[in-house]
């Protein structure tokens, strides 16, 4: 594929998918909520919380994308499937992710942190901005170095890595010019 043909189906993408701010702010309130919750829960509830709230970041992003007329499903680029491609490879994680949860807890907000981020790095190369590598790079070291700093707090302190990365990626992609 020449360097036209694949402008042109990221410029298709982006227009057929909008900012691409839902699902990063339905990110952003879900690992809010449980990093709060956890600072006034015991660690079990509060590891449910997290578990239970990842699942509801993706209806969460629909209902948004809905209000701000994005489109992040129904999108008929070739682009597009490679990034439902994506989410299913960060998805096939969860065999990991619910074997710390069973095994030793503590890791599972790490585990959940860093690898639900990790489709971040194609959705960068999609729409040809850095914004996914560093979203990626900076929740992964900010997630495994607070998750070392606070070990008495391990989801408020990879939640607050996470949601500070989704706050820089969610300025960063509703400023940038398509």
């Amino acid at each position: 594929m020449n360097e036209h043909a694949l402008a042109a189906l990221r410029a298709d993408f982006e227009q057929q998918a909008g900012r691409s701010l839902a699902l990063p702010i339905a990110g952003a309130t879900v690992w809010s909520i449980a990093g709060i919750a956890a600072l006034f829960l015991p660690e079990r509830p509060a590891t449910f919380v997290l578990l239970f709230g990842s699942g509801a970041i993706f209806p969460l992003g629909l209902a948004i994308a809905k209000i701000l007329r994005e489109n992040p499903i129904d999108n008929t680029n070739p682009l597009s499937r490679l990034m439902g491609l994506c989410v299913l490879m960060v998805n096939l994680l969860w065999a990991l992710h619910l074997t710390l949860l069973f095994n030793n807890a503590s890791y599972f907000p790490l585990s959940l942190g860093i690898g639900l981020g990790l489709h971040w790095v194609v959705f960068s190369w999609i729409i040809d901005h850095r914004v996914g590598v560093i979203h990626a790079t900076l929740r992964t070291t900010l997630a495994t170095g607070l998750w070392w700093l606070l070990p008495a707090h391990p989801i408020s302190a990879v939640a607050l890595a996470v949601v500070a990365a989704y706050g820089w990626s969610i300025y960063t992609l509703s400023r940038r010019h398509r």
